[in-house]
């Protein structure tokens, strides 16, 4: 199953490196597009837990890794959640 890398950068400048263990993270986010922050992590939840959902109908058993980058994303987005113009841009993909 290919796997895939999206960078991503806060609203408070940080930039972090997102793994999905699918490439359908490409049918929910753009490269170079802003996402508010809500948003976003609506579609990292549809988008990782269809990622884990893969691996599971490939494998038998759901992605770890892919729960522990959606658990990593909710802790992140959580400061700016209150804030109504925070913004999440999506930097890239790799492969």
């Amino acid at each position: 199953m290919p796997e895939m890398t999206f960078r991503v950068r806060w609203p408070d400048g940080k930039e972090t490196d997102c793994y999905s263990p699918s490439l359908v993270i490409r049918d929910h986010f753009t490269p170079g597009r802003d996402y508010p922050v809500r948003e976003f992590l609506e579609k990292a939840d549809t988008a990782l837990t269809d990622a884990s959902e893969r691996v599971r109908a490939r494998y038998g058993f759901p992605c770890s890794r892919a729960r522990g980058q959606l658990q990593a994303i909710r802790q992140a987005s959580a400061p700016f959640l209150n804030q109504s113009d925070a913004q999440v841009r999506v930097l890239s993909f790799s492969y």
